[in-house]
């Protein structure tokens, strides 16, 4: 059997976080993430703010997480500041991984195009985790999953994450 990766969903939404609109995307995140062997607790919910995020992203780190996946604040309005908040925490950005996400994505609306989703490590040894930008869309989720999830224990193989 697999080893589990353990893994944190966080949710980036002012809506959610005010709680006038339900989080749909996170635990759409959490349940098809659990499909590839990625463990994750309830999804955290935070702001679009970039301190919010960059203290949930750390957060995760801090708490062992292989995998941070942020879902929403990936677009062009002003309050989309996830990249921003993830681009410190990201070693080696991976443009092979956002162009298959991207493409992926395209095959079902062209409105993927509008995400500006980093995917990198956070470095290159056994203790980096990867971290996904994905759109606050449960298809967006949907599809950055499909091409994350299969990947994912080859990506910590390679990492030096052991038997994955």
């Amino acid at each position: 059997m697999e080893e589990e990766v353990p893994g944190v969903v966080i949710t980036v939404s002012d809506r959610c976080a005010a709680g006038t609109r339900p989080d749909k995307s996170g635990p759409r995140a959490v349940e098809a993430l659990a499909v590839h062997g990625v463990v994750c607790p309830e999804p955290v919910v935070v702001t679009d703010d970039v301190p919010e995020v960059a203290a949930a992203i750390r957060a995760a780190l801090d708490g062992g997480a292989r995998l941070v996946f942020t879902t929403g604040g990936t677009g062009v309005t002003p309050r989309d500041n996830t990249p921003e908040a993830t681009a410190p925490f990201v070693e080696t950005r991976l443009p092979g991984l956002e162009a298959q996400i991207l493409n992926h994505g395209l095959t079902k609306t062209p409105l993927a195009g509008l995400s500006r989703g980093i995917v990198g490590v956070t470095g290159r040894g056994a203790d980096a985790a990867v971290i996904v930008n994905a759109p606050g869309s449960s298809g967006g989720v949907r599809d950055a999953i499909e091409v994350i999830g299969p990947l994912m224990p080859h990506l910590l193989e390679q990492l030096g994450g052991g038997d994955h």
